[in-house]
């Protein structure tokens, strides 16, 4: 397929122009998508066109109220289709897939096993039933191994997996990883943070039982996420949360909670960000799961190439046998602070990436030599001239330094003296 070297997508900051040190101003090349992407245009028109009839959602017999509730129902089922949900299988609205996965884990009813690689957000909330850690080997193959004797020495109720690592871009054989816990009894949990965004997931397919994801992270930034999986332990765990909402009726001495979604869903949901979560995943699906896969591979491979090239500086890869990658790119050098690289390709060049150790610091600190790296991500709204233009801004900056002074604070680098000014949103 071939594949042109503008964005696929329109995202609101099309066009964006931001100042650098010493005057003037250039277009911004936001290579920052895996920790939270612009708005899809269609997306912001849909979430204009819907405001006026927002309203409180379930048993407001206005207009307005019945258009809000059928809006979140609305994309309860988008959801659902989107991600090949199973007939019987819940969708709770959530803030984020933190939030979902914390959801999830006052459910299990047992223990979890994950894997060292985890984001934060899959590793930390598994602790209140019991967390195994089985820690990764160099290669998947030789992990599924590892996996499969930890699941024989003792039953789990739940193995929980990243679906593509944020760190490497590296994207699990989900498929595998089903069969394996499914066969010594336990169910899988994917945190689809990444994989999402870029990559088709089918529940029903798969053998995937349940699913967390954002939509900040997929072009919807209203603050909506879900988890999507199988019902009988949602409606069998304590609420998430308490309050109006997720009960049939209450008394002084007790109270009678809802099974399915609005068990979860105590408060007043999130009915914007529901529907802004399911338009961009109709969107995503007009763009063509074929063209979009194409698209970003061929971005992707151009910037390993790239980076490739560049003396000192080493790609983090956490797995010898796995090829299939997203556009995710961290980095270390050979000498240098990244963060000071990320700061001056910011203030010098106006390209946004990330420096750190990206909520994964115990795959981190395994993989790496240095003590924080610098990480680059793609998405649909990215193009050729982003990665060139961050390749060239990073050679130049790894060959002679910053054009300007800065001075580490707590905050990390900045600018000595910054003259750029501050958008007003007065």
């Amino acid at each position: 397929m071939r594949v042109a070297p503008g964005p696929l997508a329109e995202l609101v900051d099309v066009g964006l122009e931001v100042p650098v040190l010493g005057g003037g101003r250039v277009r911004h090349v936001n290579l920052d998508i895996a920790a939270s992407a612009p708005a899809l245009s269609a997306v912001a028109a849909h979430v204009a066109a819907v405001l006026p009839y927002y309203a409180s959602v379930h048993r407001g017999t206005g207009y307005a109220s019945q258009a809000s509730t059928a809006l979140l129902e609305d994309a309860r089922i988008a959801v659902a289709r989107h991600v090949g949900a199973r007939l019987d299988d819940l969708v709770v609205v959530t803030r984020n897939t933190t939030d979902a996965l914390n959801l999830l884990a006052g459910a299990v009813p047992g223990e979890t096993v994950v894997l060292d690689i985890e984001h934060h957000a899959n590793l930390l909330p598994w602790e209140r039933r019991g967390r195994r850690v089985v820690a990764a080997r160099p290669t998947f193959a030789a992990t599924l191994d590892e996996l499969a004797a930890e699941l024989a020495r003792r039953p789990a109720a739940l193995l929980s997996v990243t679906g593509a690592s944020n760190l490497t871009g590296e994207v699990l054989p989900l498929e595998a990883l089903a069969d394996l816990a499914h066969a010594h009894g336990a169910r899988l949990a994917v945190d689809a943070a990444q994989l999402l965004p870029h990559r088709r997931v089918d529940l029903a397919a798969s053998g995937i039982d349940y699913l967390a994801f954002s939509g900040h992270k997929a072009y919807a930034p209203f603050g909506a996420g879900a988890l999507v999986g199988r019902a009988d332990w949602l409606d069998a765990a304590a609420p998430h949360l308490a309050g109006g909402g997720a009960v049939e009726s209450v008394s002084i001495e007790s109270a009678e909670w809802k099974t399915g979604p609005e068990r979860h869903e105590a408060g007043t949901p999130n009915v914007v960000g529901a529907a802004a979560l399911a338009r961009a995943l109709v969107e995503l699906e007009r763009l063509g799961d074929d063209a979009r896969g194409a698209h970003e591979d061929a971005l992707a491979a151009r910037l390993h190439h790239g980076l490739a090239a560049r003396h000192g500086v080493r790609v983090l890869r956490g797995f010898d046998d796995l090829d299939d990658r997203l556009g995710i790119a961290t980095i270390e050098l050979e000498r240098g602070s990244v963060g000071l690289v990320a700061a001056a390709l910011a203030a010098e060049h106006g390209i946004s990436v990330r420096a750190g150790r990206f909520c994964a610091h115990p795959f981190f600190d395994r993989l790496a030599t240095r003590a924080n790296g610098l990480r680059v991500s793609l998405g649909a709204g990215s193009s050729a001239d982003d990665v060139d233009r961050f390749l060239d801004g990073l050679a130049r900056l790894v060959a002679d330094g910053p054009a300007f002074a800065y001075d580490r604070t707590p905050a990390g680098w900045c600018p000595r003296t910054d003259d750029r000014p501050r958008p007003s949103f007065a």
